[in-house]
């Protein structure tokens, strides 16, 4: 994010004229507050509806009846520097207050959390992660940018980059995975899609990453836990996707709700003043979560709100999300000598610079046409990159012999509750869908001119239903049961200590086991759900498996895409997965240990369980087959070189994705077994071979100590190659830094 001078000197014009109020004024987000009979704050009540205590249907019906609180008087006296929410007309109408009746005409920032698609809902994180596919990340926000913008937001409190590698943790669906590499190269990827189209006004937001920093590492994965670690595992784990975004330009960034080592992250001045701003030079503003400075009171780091708010902006907080302590309580701070005056004005001069970088002073309003754009269904070309997206995230799991893909003349017995559900293709945190746009299971089987018929039998929750069962089993050539976890189930405050199959799916995937054998027939198991599940019951026992996570409004016309052959899967897991609840934290990058896990009892293992994953990271089939040979690694003068043969050994067309793996194996912190520094997306066709080329910078060979240094060592380097983290080929180099 990079002002001209001329920009920088109107932000420093308008600095120069700002009340003490004003100033504070810009550091106060608002959101519509609810009056009358349901008076909660607009957050709360977009959590009642991600969590699922209250339906969307419910939710539109309280926006559409009660009476809200836009906070008009506020805007007019300059008291407020950016509105929570996606309604156009009313976004214009609060701008026009701001820009033509306050004192000096400052434009609000218009905020909202547009997590994966606003009306162009794409797959969750954890499953476009899956695609490996930067051209793709990018697309996929740059529609989002647009459509933001044409309901009135300049900024996305996206993307989530969190490494996660707690399935139990509900927020896993929102960000990347397990990997720090992958989820680096997705950051760098969303904030260029979400912010380098310049060509005009509509076609970029401000960007947010979120949540900073090591949110996702909350111990025991119960969501808002306490986080602690080392500073080597913070740097060289945690930190890498949020320092790659700010590289690449990202505008703002949230604070997290977590303690890291014992000091909250929003009053935090290691993380906020030391490392995003100074050593990685961010020179956008930074925000609170939800209530977050309130919480630290909570925590216990801070006596009352006033010391909360002091601790906050000295920290490098800049802007409170929703509980006014910044208003009620910065003017005495200030006053009184507590919070300089430097702190605020370099806080104000942040969040003018991003409203300035936007256009807002130019550009306030959202056009007429814009606003008609999204008035009827989404544009076509939008629905096609959801379709793309969704095609690419499918994982085959297992494809016991080739069951799949089906023809269409077989007659499909379509199974579950949620094959028929539009709303929960959608996953969490995605809030301005319309059901007009959405593809079921069903649908979308119906729409491929396969021969369907749908029996619900059962889902997450409530009984299943043996006479339908039964039915399903006996009229259709081919039973396909889709089961998985309703959208409530992950998510915010959707954190889980069992990640099997939720309910009686288990029992209703039995039955039908057991009654399509009786009668000759092939089950199919589609899986919809937001996080890894715990998956060893199912990978024994069932034929087929194919894991299609929530993937947004055009999910059925993927899935069936790809149950039909009309894709050929080529999506890898982002994160592993485990066998049995136990297992979990689960991740590929563990480091090794003095007794690594074996067959032997006095090894790394458990007695009652595998130690390693049940599906690894990286790891996704294909209706193809690939081979691997002839793995070189030759050093040059910055970079090793490393190419690989890969063949295509099946009989059909098939995308792989060449994944590079390395071990750094003796240095002076114990490393991981594997780290993840390369991929290709390589397409053969059947016979066709191919050497795969891949670059490795020797920069990025090394690793952060535990005093924050980042560090290149000399030594031998195990260089791997192969289609997941498990299964490679292997060479090894002595490399001199």
């Amino acid at each position: 994010m990079k002002l001209t001078e001329q920009q920088k000197n109107r932000v420093e014009d308008l600095l120069s004229r700002m009340t003490l109020e004003e100033k504070i004024g810009q550091m106060n987000l608002e959101s519509p507050s609810i009056v009358g009979g349901f008076d909660v704050p607009f957050e709360e009540l977009i959590e009642m509806m991600t969590d699922g205590r209250i339906s969307q249907e419910e939710f539109q019906k309280i926006m559409s009846t009660a009476t809200r609180d836009f906070h008009e008087e506020d805007i007019r006296a300059g008291l407020v520097g950016a509105m929570m929410g996606d309604d156009p007309v009313k976004a214009n109408e609060l701008q026009k207050i701001a820009v033509e009746e306050s004192r000096l005409g400052i434009p609000l920032i218009m905020g909202f959390d547009v997590i994966h698609g606003l009306r162009t809902v794409y797959p969750i994180a954890i499953a476009e992660a899956g695609a490996f596919d930067e051209d793709l990340f990018e697309r996929t926000a740059r529609i989002a940018a647009r459509e933001s913008r044409a309901h009135g937001i300049g900024w996305n409190f996206a993307p989530m980059i969190d490494v996660a590698r707690d399935c139990r943790w509900g927020r896993v669906s929102e960000g990347p995975g397990e990997d720090a590499y992958l989820a680096s190269r997705f950051a760098r990827a969303k904030i260029r899609g979400l912010q380098n189209d310049r060509t005009s006004p509509e076609n970029y937001v401000a960007a947010c990453l979120k949540h900073y920093v090591a949110y996702s590492a909350c111990e025991s994965g119960r969501d808002y836990n306490t986080t602690s670690m080392s500073i080597s595992q913070l740097h060289n784990v945690y930190l890498p996707p949020f320092k790659a975004a700010v590289e690449e330009g990202a505008a703002s960034a949230m604070a997290s709700f977590n303690d890291l080592n014992g000091v909250p992250c929003t009053v935090n001045p290691y993380t906020l003043r030391e490392l995003l701003k100074g050593a990685y030079g961010m020179d956008g503003f930074v925000v609170s979560d939800a209530n977050g400075i309130k919480e630290c009171v909570t925590h216990g780091i801070a006596e009352d709100d006033r010391d909360a708010g002091i601790q906050s902006a000295n920290a490098g907080l800049d802007m409170d999300m929703g509980t006014h302590i910044y208003k009620d309580y910065l003017k005495e701070a200030v006053e009184s000598g507590a919070v300089s005056m430097e702190v605020l004005d370099d806080a104000v001069r942040r969040i003018l610079s991003v409203k300035m970088w936007l256009g807002l002073f130019e550009n306030p309003y959202v056009s007429e046409e814009a606003i008609a754009r999204y008035a009827g269904k989404i544009p076509a070309e939008h629905a096609e990159t959801a379709l793309e997206a969704a095609k690419k995230s499918i994982v085959l799991l297992k494809n016991e012999g080739n069951v799949l893909p089906l023809s269409k003349k077989q007659k499909i017995s379509l199974v579950g509750n949620l094959a028929a559900s539009e709303e929960e293709i959608i996953g969490a945190w995605a809030m301005s869908w319309r059901n007009e746009d959405c593809v079921s299971i069903l649908e979308g089987l119906k729409n491929s001119g396969a021969e369907v018929s749908y029996y619900p039998c059962g889902g997450p929750e409530g009984e299943i239903n043996a006479d339908e069962i039964a039915r399903a089993c006996g009229e259709g050539d081919v039973v396909v049961a889709v089961v998985g976890e309703l959208v409530s189930m992950s998510g915010e405050a959707s954190s889980k200590a069992n990640v099997e199959l939720p309910g009686k799916q288990r029992e209703m995937l039995s039955l039908l086991l057991e009654k399509t054998r009786a009668a000759g027939k092939k089950l199919v198991t589609v899986l919809m759900n937001g996080r890894p599940l715990a998956l060893g019951w199912e990978e024994e026992h069932l034929p087929v498996l194919v894991e299609a996570w929530h993937l947004g409004v055009q999910m059925g016309n993927a899935v069936a895409a790809v149950l039909t052959g009309e894709e050929n899967p080529s999506g890898k897991l982002a994160s592993s997965f485990p066998s049995v609840n136990g297992q979990c934290p689960i991740y590929y990058s563990h480091p090794n240990t003095g007794r690594p896990g074996s067959k032997s009892k006095f090894t790394s293992r458990y007695l009652d369980a595998p130690f390693d994953a049940l599906f690894p990271f990286g790891y996704g089939l294909s209706y193809t087959t690939f081979a691997y040979s002839e793995l070189k690694a030759e050093e040059d003068k910055d970079c090793l070189r490393v190419a690989v043969r890969v063949k295509n050994t099946g009989d059909r067309k098939g995308t792989e994705v060449v994944q590079l793996y390395m071990q750094d194996v003796t240095a002076s912190l114990v490393r991981p077994v594997k780290e993840l520094k390369g991929f290709s997306r390589v397409e053969l066709e059947a016979g066709e071979e191919r050497t795969v080329n891949l670059e490795l910078k020797k920069q990025d060979m090394g690793f952060y100590n535990n005093q924050g240094e980042y560090v290149l060592e000399d030594g031998l380097f195990r260089i791997y190659a192969g289609g997941n983290s498990r299964d490679c080929l292997c060479a090894e180099i002595r490399v001199n830094f």
